[in-house]
């Protein structure tokens, strides 16, 4: 048994896109036209980290229940969580990017961390050796 992937629901596609595969380095596993449960088009985007089987379905929002979740999946809490082997290059690297760092970095007993934003708002850690 393994967890195959979780969705994300964002705004829409290729800024998500951009934002998993450009600034986090995850590779863009699958980008193909699909349909809604009532035939209407939409895109299977899946992303995930490079050697990850664990994958991220990016869900554009449908409706207004939808578009209410894009950026609050995890009711504020931190949601998801990323974990480097490079701690301090990964966080240059974000900074540089432009993501939006809602903590200071700081050491915890399992380890670096820091929280920050994704496109559509979640809160992650991202998580570093100590």
């Amino acid at each position: 048994m393994r967890l195959e992937q979780i969705t994300i629901v964002v705004e829409e596609y290729d800024p998500a896109i951009a934002f998993f595969t450009d600034v986090l380095g995850f590779e863009l596993v699958e980008d193909s036209p699909s349909l809604t449960n009532d035939g209407r088009p939409k895109r299977w985007v899946a992303v995930r980290p490079p050697g990850a089987e664990t994958g991220i379905l990016l869900a554009r929002a449908d409706g207004e229940r939808q578009r209410a979740a894009v950026g609050d999946q995890a009711a504020g809490r931190v949601g998801f969580f990323l974990r480097v082997d490079d701690f301090d290059a990964t966080y240059r690297r974000m900074v540089a990017a432009g993501v939006r760092f809602v903590t200071e970095p700081r050491e915890q007993p399992y380890g670096r961390v820091v929280v920050f934003l994704d496109i559509a708002g979640n809160r992650w850690d991202l998580l570093g050796p100590a």
